[in-house]
């Protein structure tokens, strides 16, 4: 199983950080999930204004065969001014509807203040319902004094959340296996 593992913003290092740990924790299970990082910050992104994919460069050509060739996710976000960044849904926009149906997603997130986690729930969630996905219940968000100066997480609370999410995740990749393709070519 293939899990790719984005990180949605081109600026900033908690997300990363977030997604290091949430690797260590699923690497704890034993579930033997290669696992590949994407990190939107190496990529040379184009808007997505409706041509064919195949007239992007070839970043944004990689960037989709990525999400295509992915059995799972899990998603890293800050949140920028109450929302996703738009570098994160600009890549949702190059997927086709039907690229993560059925696969598993969890969803980690970081911002400012404690009220943006609302974003998972109102931005994030709505997206992949959209594409089917099989969207973890649990996500983990992060708040600035959950870290230290120097971006490492410090909050055992955030730790024993991620390692749940770890699990919820684990589980959700066996449900997803369950799914087979006839189903997605019959929809």
């Amino acid at each position: 199983m293939k899990v790719l593992f984005v990180d949605g913003t081109i600026i900033g290092n908690k997300t990363g950080v977030v997604l290091e740990a949430v690797q260590q924790y699923i690497e704890e299970t034993g579930c033997g999930f290669e696992i590949e990082r994407l990190n939107f910050s190496e990529y040379d992104h184009q808007f997505v204004d409706g041509r064919p994919a195949g007239e992007y460069n070839e970043d944004m050509k990689k960037l989709i065969r990525k999400f295509e060739e992915a059995d799972g996710y899990i998603i890293a976000t800050p949140v920028f001014q109450g929302s996703i960044p738009g570098v994160l849904k600009n890549a949702f926009d190059m997927l086709h509807p039907r690229t993560m149906r059925y696969k598993p997603v969890s969803i980690v997130a970081n911002g400012g203040t404690y009220q943006h986690h609302l974003v998972v729930e109102n931005q994030m969630k709505p997206i992949l319902d959209y594409f089917r996905c099989l969207v973890t219940p649990n996500y983990v968000y992060t708040h600035r004094d959950h870290f230290d100066e120097n971006s490492k997480i410090i909050d055992e609370d955030v730790h024993d959340r991620l390692k749940e999410l770890a699990r919820v995740f684990v589980k959700y990749t066996e449900m997803g296996k369950e799914l087979t393709h006839g189903m997605l070519d019959a929809q």
